[in-house]
């Protein structure tokens, strides 16, 4: 087996050798921009360590891997452009840099880009995988919709919430371990636990990554600190602040998230509510919770225990990251 370093590496190689010098430049420049901006890479190289888990190679997996590094980078343009967002990975966002409808378009080019992927792959494999992915996909605008749907309501319920940061990041968790699955060709059984793992993980890192949106440090964190908050997203830490709160608590979390002006007097304001609610510890505790279910999935996987160790200690130290 490889170590993840060697997965990273070979990802970056991989895509800091695609050729998008291509015309118009206005189009490819941003694509280039984003894609080789770095980041954590989690998705590509669970999809090399599936496969490799499952008795492929780097080599096999790479092309789906890319694909579903390629598909992250669009989500995050359009993202970034439906939140406004002034940084990714502490440096300008797309639609900053460039212009929104730029944006808008490279985004859409990634995500064909990402598709012509898969033609790497003999004909059942590349079904599977464009299956599962065209799924995911959809899957992802769901809960992103969901994600916008929120900022308005004031009716949203725990499970709705869970529901909606599955769809919008835990499913592609889960299809990034699943493809490396298909391409080493295991057993349905192996192909649908390595998924749900994924997805629980998933589950796990989106709270984890709202905390920090919260509680995280600008530097390392490599996002504005408190941004969820500006936008009025109606994350765990929110829900469980107004479960837990005093009728004050709850009337002033509700007076902060009826508007977006503020600034930093209402991350303040908000992060305190989420502290003295003990939204926090909540938050915590549930990171803990799907974590463990995930590593549960385990169990049922017909691999070797060392790898199943190997998975596990990934899931641990994707819980304790900082960025």
């Amino acid at each position: 087996m490889n170590n993840f370093i060697d997965y990273k590496n070979a990802v970056a190689d991989y895509i800091n050798n695609i050729n998008f010098d291509k015309e118009p430049k206005q189009l490819y420049e941003p694509i280039d921009y984003i894609a080789n901006l770095g980041g954590k890479r989690l998705r590509p190289l669970l999809t090399l360590f599936a496969a490799e888990v499952f008795g492929s190679t780097i080599e096999k997996s790479i092309h789906a891997a890319v694909a579903i590094e390629l598909f992250h980078n669009f989500s995050l343009i359009h993202d970034d452009i439906m939140d406004e967002a002034p940084l990714r990975r502490g440096k300008e966002t797309v639609h900053e840099k460039w212009n929104l409808n730029t944006g808008i378009l490279s985004g859409d080019a990634m995500l064909i880009l990402a598709y012509q992927y898969f033609e790497n792959y003999e004909p059942a494999i590349f079904k599977d995988l464009a299956k599962l992915f065209s799924k995911t996909a959809l899957e992802v605008c769901e809960g992103q919709q969901l994600d916008i749907n929120f900022e308005t309501r004031t009716d949203v319920s725990i499970p709705e919430y869970l529901k909606m940061i599955k769809y919008k990041t835990a499913v592609l968790v889960g299809a990034a371990l699943e493809m490396g699955a298909i391409v080493a060709e295991t057993s349905e059984a192996n192909k649908r636990g390595i998924y749900d793992f994924g997805c629980d993980l998933g589950i796990a890192f989106q709270l984890q990554d709202d905390y920090l949106d919260a509680f995280g440090d600008t530097a390392s964190f490599g996002k504005q600190i408190g941004g969820d908050i500006l936008e009025n997203k109606k994350t765990y830490l929110y829900l469980k602040a107004l479960q837990n709160g005093s009728p004050d608590d709850r009337s002033a979390l509700i007076k902060w998230f009826a508007t977006k002006e503020g600034g930093q007097e209402k991350i303040e304001a908000v992060k305190a509510i989420f502290e003295r609610t003990n939204a926090t510890n909540d938050t915590r505790d549930l990171i803990e919770e799907y974590t463990q279910k995930g590593l549960e999935c385990l169990e049922r996987l017909d691999i070797p225990y060392t790898h199943k160790e190997e998975l596990k200690e990934f899931a641990l130290s994707l819980m304790q990251r900082t960025v």
